[in-house]
């Protein structure tokens, strides 16, 4: 499957099967758990029919079917080869974009998935575009001013400026703290027993 048409809730159920294999149900309630419906909405309908994509694409293969007592039966998957490398392109090309909130959200959350050094290279390549875009929203803020055009007409610009002057904040901190291994990254940043968002509720 082309990386481009991989949605934000198939990213994330390939970086779920990475733990172990899992039959559908069992995934949607564990990305309940962990919050994930924060990032994309999770519906039996949309769910299933990411998973049958997936399936075919041959990024998840059928690994198993399992009955229990009268229930219908569960057909359980696992990652290939194929799923398991799709999950760091997938982020890679979406980490530095900033045009595209939702899967930057998603691409951030699975980060993890990629070494330390890479994502902060990623993220300087976001943090730049930021930057640059900033830059343009207070020039207009400024000429605006200049020009005497009401307060009122200019909220929403007056926003975003502020929210791209924290995220930039975020950034400033979090980039240098990636490359000089502050921040425990990879396999050391697990509890034992724990997968990576397990550890938030230990």
């Amino acid at each position: 499957m082309d990386t481009a048409r991989l949605s934000p809730l198939g990213v994330i159920v390939l970086a779920l099967l990475r733990e172990r294999d899992m039959h559908p149900y069992e995934m949607m309630r564990m990305l309940r758990a962990r919050g994930r419906e924060r990032l994309v909405p999770i519906t039996n309908g949309t769910f299933y029919h990411t998973v049958s994509r997936l399936e075919s694409a041959g990024l998840i293969a059928e690994v198993g079917i399992d009955r229990d007592g009268n229930r219908p039966e569960r057909t359980t998957y696992a990652l290939t080869g194929e799923g398991s490398a799709v999950i760091g392109e997938w982020v890679r090309r979406e980490l530095p974009r900033i045009e595209r909130p939702v899967e930057f959200r998603v691409a951030l959350a699975e980060a993890h998935n990629l070494e330390r050094d890479e994502v902060a290279e990623l993220l300087g390549e976001r943090r730049d575009a930021l930057a640059a875009l900033s830059g343009s929203l207070r020039d207009m803020l400024a000429g605006a001013s200049e020009r005497g055009i009401p307060r009122q007409y200019l909220i929403e610009v007056e926003r975003e400026h502020a929210l791209l002057t924290a995220d930039l904040a975020w950034l400033d901190d979090l980039i240098p703290a990636l490359a000089d291994g502050s921040v425990p990254w990879g396999s050391a940043a697990r509890l034992p027993g724990s997968g990576p968002r397990e550890a938030l509720n230990a």
